[in-house]
């Protein structure tokens, strides 16, 4: 119809994508190096297909749930209605009950996964009980290890926050999205030393390989005139990717494919921007001495329990019940948000009911957060700097 207003669409190779979407930078921004391509060994999170009978909040509450499920002497009727288990297609109760009671070394499979953003919890983490383990990457992070984590994809509606350190495996849904499942990279790889056993090679640390592409480490050595160590090109690209200035100028190709990375031929911006990168790994694991003190205070009389939450943004305060409540939270650090969750608020919603007795916890999430905002603002004061001649592959 005459009257009908149209827009003209060009959809180009490789994703022919039949909505408007922005094109400047992408002829630049395909030149990088893609996070893939950086450390090719890599996968999504796992699936459990019974996260609340695997996972757990205290090691010891699961330990006694796997004690009863491996004990024939109880019937499968009462353990199947007790902890409401399914057969799946590829998990059948009857037989994994009986697995796990011949298994002697049933007790060893205790280990720990980020389940959402800042949230650790304790998993029973063995083919026997999850349904996909992702073995082949998830070995490499029952030692010593760092990972990075992101994602393909997300919905076109959504800004791209979906980037996180762990040192722990991951949960596929470790990251909210309306659109793809998170995908994880181990930093090192630790020899094979069983494949029957996911945690005999925990003490082969020496023997770890880099799981960095040659070819990065042997470009970057030949532009710096120095040898680089892995956690130095993983701060880098930490920090890369918490830059603002990178996200929202790259917003679109974030949505539909991996993240690339440019690399600055300036070595002390690389150097600077590896500084920021460190910090911000130290604090999403918690482990910054810049975590202390904290910004938050719990505050209030009561028995710690967490009943309703509310934001009240004039106070900076997030209670979790009626006199009871975290003060110091600004309203940026209470709405910000890595994936799909909003920190702060998620890690509470997920204690609803429980009494909270990991409060500093919380606390340091908070600073951790508070921390990281004003580190973004550091990297995006050279950001552009640092892009500006970027080494070509």
């Amino acid at each position: 119809m005459k009257t009908t207003l149209w827009t003209e669409l060009s959809p180009t190779s490789p994703y022919y994508l039949f909505v408007p979407r922005e094109e400047k930078g992408r002829e630049t921004y395909e030149k990088y190096w893609k996070i893939t391509d950086i450390f090719p060994i890599n996968v999504t999170g796992i699936v459990t297909a019974r996260d609340g009978f695997v996972i757990d909040f205290d090691r010891e509450v699961l330990k006694r749930r796997i004690t009863m499920f491996r004990n024939l002497s109880i019937p499968d009727e009462l353990v199947e209605q007790t902890f409401k288990l399914k057969d799946t297609r590829g998990w059948k109760f009857s037989e994994s009950r009986k697995e796990l009671a011949k298994d002697e070394n049933w007790d060893v499979y205790f280990t720990k996964i980020l389940y959402r953003p800042f949230d650790v919890r304790e998993i029973y983490y063995t083919q026997k009980m999850v349904d996909w383990p992702r073995s082949e990457v998830m070995s490499h992070m029952l030692a010593s290890n760092l990972s990075i984590c992101f994602m393909r994809q997300v919905s076109l509606e959504e800004n791209y926050t979906h980037f996180l350190v762990s040192e722990y495996m991951v949960d596929n849904r470790t990251f909210l999205s309306s659109k793809g499942i998170i995908q994880q990279a181990p930093l090192y790889l630790y020899p094979d030393t069983d494949k029957k056993d996911l945690f005999s090679h925990k003490k082969e640390t020496e023997k770890r390989e880099p799981n960095i592409n040659p070819e990065l480490f042997k470009t970057l050595s030949e532009v710096y005139l120095k040898e680089l160590s892995p956690e130095e090109i993983f701060y880098y690209i930490y920090a890369v990717l918490y830059s603002n200035i990178y996200r929202t100028k790259y917003a679109e190709f974030l949505k539909i494919d991996f993240p690339r990375v440019p690399f600055t031929k300036d070595y002390k911006l690389f150097s600077k921007m590896g500084e920021y990168g460190k910090r911000l790994v130290d604090l999403h694991l918690l482990k910054s001495p810049e975590l202390d003190p904290p910004v938050a205070k719990f505050q209030g009389k009561g028995e710690n329990r967490i009943e309703k939450l509310r934001y009240a943004e004039k106070e900076n305060r997030a209670y979790i019940n009626q006199s009871q409540y975290f003060e110091g939270i600004t309203k940026e650090v209470w709405e910000y948000q890595i994936g799909g969750y909003q920190v702060c608020d998620k890690w509470l919603k997920d204690r609803k009911g429980r009494t909270l007795d990991d409060i500093r916890t919380y606390c340091r999430i908070a600073t951790a957060i508070q921390k990281t905002i004003e580190i973004q603002k550091a990297i995006d004061g050279i950001y552009t700097e640092a892009e500006r001649e970027t080494v070509l592959f």
